[in-house]
């Protein structure tokens, strides 16, 4: 059963944190800004769980950007896990995880560090879940893996769905003189890094080798972070996971008549005031916003202030922040569009006014329902996927790839590498992929760490260097070359060219800006 702890919420805006610590007995111990952690050991690995970046966004703060984290007095026990920013409960195979401890004050991050690291490389995690699911808590996401190959990982939380990506004139006419509104679950990750530039090198990590990573709507939150400005300096190196968007955001007058409607759909009338919208029920707010159809999808819009433009028009310009890339996308990611709800007849409208041409450069023979399956991927994740590396490509080195690696099990029928299923092999997290999608094997476990590896290489130096994918180069559009994630892994040249060329045709003579 899904428990808010709605007392400890409803009063955490008035008792300083401190106040509430418990008193460990044992493990490492590191100064923060707040006061003193006190986290855990398991061997050579040590783990500081549930530290507060900002203060919990309850009471007058819930819709606010994020606070200053209170200090405590005292020693804060960090060795458990905290909870899940309030969302739906979602099968563990979907999420990564079971959010069964859920709760407002949630703006918590997790972190796992070799003992006695210094001055080590950082990968900060942004989880993805359509902007509706997920935590940093979840065991997909567990960093036991990654840090035991000499980094620091951090897991974030960040506000979800109509508490975390939430418009309404209400809220609109209240905000402070220039304080941005309605983003809050992007205040919440620009929040996380600011705190991990003032924090981490108490824990032996190095700010200026932080490295953001995130997968499908933590992509997008790290794409959308690449455009912004307010990001710059607060990361040295990015990943991109399947989350390249290249349609227009919506506007805050859309989002503030989508806020109305959950508004209303949670109980409260059109002429509620901001005082009336935070004293709405949590409950009533997470089911409100479970609008399913991608148009009415929670995320990351043009507020005016905080975010001016859609992400793709700055990489348009190549105006995005010059730090190394690392982009890529899946071989099914069609598996995350069809459970959406989109229909496979809308691939149709992905190839342009003349079909033929485009059925022509997917070659012919291919069954309508197979062609749909590969025009929804290409067009939603792996031709973005190309078009940014190729944008960012003449600053700091950008590297594609593309992963089509299934678990030895379930290659027999599988239509290749569904949507996030890279995640538990780049962590490392096996054992959790098996308890919740079946067996793995010994050659599964063997790629995970190679292709771990890359990962880890890229957050050291800036560059892919892996046993993997050796002299993995950086990409240009002349050789168009993409290490290719799967059974016999490779640098493949002009990976899908015809039909990636074909749909950025399309959508450049849609948008009038070139491919």
């Amino acid at each position: 059963m899904r428990r808010f702890t709605f007392i400890a919420a409803a009063l955490a805006w008035l008792v300083p944190t401190g106040a509430m610590a418990q008193q460990p007995t044992e493990g490492p111990v590191v100064n923060v800004e707040q006061g003193q952690l006190a986290g855990d050991r398991d061997g050579e690995l040590e783990r500081f769980h549930a530290i507060p970046f900002a203060a919990p966004p309850v009471g007058p703060l819930r819709w606010r950007a994020p606070q200053p984290a209170p200090r405590w007095t005292g020693m804060r026990d960090s060795s458990r896990l905290g909870p899940a920013c309030p969302q739906t409960i979602r099968p563990a195979v979907v999420a990564g995880g079971v959010a069964d401890n859920q709760s407002e004050d949630c703006l918590q991050l997790n972190i796992w560090r070799p003992a006695g690291a210094r001055k080590l490389p950082v990968m900060v995690w942004i989880h993805g879940g359509a902007h509706v699911i997920g935590s940093g808590t979840f065991p997909a996401f567990y960093g036991t893996a990654l840090a035991q190959q000499g980094v620091i990982v951090v897991t974030v939380n960040y506000r979800l769905g109509a508490l975390g990506y939430f418009a309404h004139p209400a809220l609109t006419r209240a905000a402070p003189a220039g304080e941005p509104t309605g983003n809050y679950g992007l205040m919440d990750q620009l929040a996380a890094l600011r705190w991990v530039q003032a924090n981490i090198a108490a824990f032996g990590g190095d700010p200026r080798q932080v490295t953001l990573f995130g997968e499908s709507a933590g992509a997008i939150a790290v794409s959308t972070l690449l455009a912004n400005p307010q990001a710059k300096g607060l990361f040295a190196r990015a990943i991109v996971q399947s989350g390249v968007g290249l349609a227009d955001m919506k506007t805050l007058a859309d989002e503030e008549a989508r806020g109305l409607a959950i508004a209303a759909r949670a109980g409260a009338d059109s002429s509620a005031t901001a005082d009336d919208l935070r004293a709405l029920p949590v409950e009533a707010l997470v089911k409100a916003g479970e609008v399913r159809k991608p148009g009415g999808l929670a995320g990351p819009f043009i507020d005016g202030r905080l975010v001016r433009e859609s992400p793709w028009r700055v990489f348009a310009r190549s105006e995005l922040i010059d730090v190394p890339l690392l982009v890529g996308a899946n071989s099914n990611e069609a598996s995350v569009i069809l459970a959406m709800g989109v229909p496979l007849e809308a691939a149709l409208l992905y190839l342009g006014d003349d079909p033929a041409v485009g059925r022509a450069a997917y070659g012919a023979g291919l069954a309508d329902e197979e062609l749909a399956r590969q025009v929804l991927g290409d067009a939603w994740f792996v031709a973005p996927a190309r078009w940014l590396a190729q944008r960012s490509a003449e600053g700091a080195a950008s590297y594609l790839y593309h992963f089509d690696y299934v678990a030895e099990e379930r290659q027999a029928r599988a239509k290749g590498a569904a949507h996030g299923s890279e995640i538990p092999y780049v962590f490392g997290t096996l054992d959790y992929l098996a308890s919740v999608a079946g067996p793995v094997s010994a050659a599964d476990r063997s790629f995970s760490e190679s292709i771990s590896a890359c990962w880890v290489a890229f957050a050291k130096t800036g560059a892919p260097d892996c046993p993997l994918a050796p002299h993995w180069p950086r990409y240009d559009s002349a050789s168009d070359r993409a290490a290719v994630f799967g059974p016999q892994t490779a640098i493949v040249p002009q990976f899908r060219k015809a039909q990636l060329d074909h749909l950025l045709k399309v959508h450049a003579q849609r948008t009038g800006v070139n491919p």
